[in-house]
């Protein structure tokens, strides 16, 4: 627990050390993004993709719905769980967003060929799913963290790419060896037992009352006055264009190389190597975010999306696979670590959680938008084909230019002096 000692340092005064507490709040963040809904579905659904279709007879544009839906059901609820989150605090409802969806996640192995079954459990999912990842760990860690902000939340977003390096290994292994079914209860259980305890025990804001004026919870624009200018636009317009390609590319990896010929172990590599990728990803955009101009940083990161979609395409052995897969995951740090800080220092942290959550309804438009496209070109055209997955690259091309209309940083912090103006 966090002592009353401790609470009164302030953020940039010891932020450095490893005994500051706020890398108490950063390591339970790790923990539960790395088995939270933003981890387990989109790195495992593929694998179930191809076992569900050939159980129940379902076409593949109708099972990739499930995750559409899921993604949907996010965009819906995000605004409610950001304003929750800045009105209640972190800790009251992640944990209840923990359970929800642990029990959820499990209860797809009671699956029924009835497909509306199906729906529902991934609108529940979506429904408290965003409760589970970056979007409430982050408003707890940006209260801790100033000058170190950036570093911070790429350490908790890093264990998104720590789930993605294992749990796609883990659902292959269960589902090959006892089945599907058993592999969702296996992945349900795991979401509980790591994310729970260690939030119900760390995750705290910092007390409002110790804070600096410039690291206070409390200072930052309101949602109206964000909304009125064109840098959260384009900020959202980013996010939104970036997962319609990434997303639209995980959620076939699988199904997309063991068409071409791939093991279903390699393929179940190549989404895993996503995750390894990505982790070495998100470190680096995290000290590159504390040195450089943020939206320079996003640019290089979303041209690696897309070279990895595009080599992708054309994708035919277990070797390209794994090359375009660990260039999509190591640029995948990139909206993850950047969008809550670009975010909190334009807009400050009053309002933090709310706008991020605006953006997280963007992301789960486009997130739901590629997966089911792709989905529905395959069925039409009965196979992959590389202008397909070509086309995945041009949503991600378009955020490079748009990222030249952002300014510098509105909010002036403690740490304003110290960072680069924009080149």
């Amino acid at each position: 627990m966090i002592s009353t000692a401790e609470q009164a340092e302030t953020p940039t005064d010891s932020e450095a050390s490893l005994s500051y507490p706020g890398w108490k709040i950063v390591l339970a963040g790790f923990f539960g993004v790395m088995v939270s809904f933003a981890a387990v579905v989109p790195y495992t659904f593929g694998l179930f993709l191809k076992p569900l279709t050939l159980e129940f007879g379902w076409h593949r544009e109708a099972a990739s719905a499930g995750f559409s839906i899921a993604a949907l059901t996010v965009a819906a609820a995000s605004p409610g769980l950001g304003f929750l989150l800045d009105r209640l605090g972190p800790r009251k409802i992640i944990l209840p967003c923990i359970a929800i969806f642990s029990l959820a996640y499990a209860s797809l192995a009671l699956l029924t060929p009835h497909l509306m079954h199906y729906y529902l459990v991934f609108f529940l999912i979506g429904l408290v799913g965003n409760g589970t990842a970056y979007l409430g760990y982050s408003r707890a860690i940006s209260s801790w963290f100033n000058r170190r902000r950036g570093l911070a939340l790429s350490i908790m977003l890093a264990g998104g790419s720590c789930g993605a390096m294992f749990l796609p290994v883990v659902a292959q292994y269960v589902i090959t060896q006892y089945g599907w079914r058993t592999a969702f209860v296996v992945l349900g259980i795991l979401a509980f037992s790591l994310g729970f305890p260690l939030t119900a025990i760390f995750v705290r804001e910092h007390p409002t009352a110790q804070q600096t004026a410039t690291a206070s919870i409390h200072f930052g624009d309101s949602v109206g006055k964000a909304l009125s200018g064109r840098v959260f636009w384009v900020i959202a317009a980013t996010v939104c264009l970036y997962a319609i390609s990434v997303n639209g590319a995980i959620a076939h990896l699988s199904a997309l190389l063991t068409d071409r010929g791939v093991s279903t172990q390699g393929a179940s590599y190549a989404v895993a190597i996503i995750g390894a990728t990505g982790l070495i990803g998100r470190i680096l955009t995290g000290i590159f975010l504390d040195r450089f101009f943020g939206p320079r940083v996003s640019q290089a990161m979303l041209l690696m999306t897309v070279l990895g979609i595009v080599l992708l395409s054309v994708a035919h052995t277990l070797t390209t696979g794994l090359i375009a897969a660990s260039l999509i995951g190591f640029s995948m740090g990139s909206e993850g670590d950047i969008t809550p800080y670009l975010l909190s220092r334009y807009f400050g942290l009053r309002r933090l959680s709310t706008l991020y959550a605006l953006t997280w309804t963007t992301y789960a438009i486009g997130g739901a938008a590629g997966p089911i496209l792709v989905g529905r070109v395959f069925d039409s055209l009965g196979s992959y084909r590389p202008i397909t997955i070509q086309l995945l690259a041009l949503p991600a091309l378009i955020p490079c230019l748009l990222m030249f209309l952002l300014p510098r940083y509105s909010v002036k912090d403690a740490v304003q002096a110290t960072e680069p103006e924009p080149s």
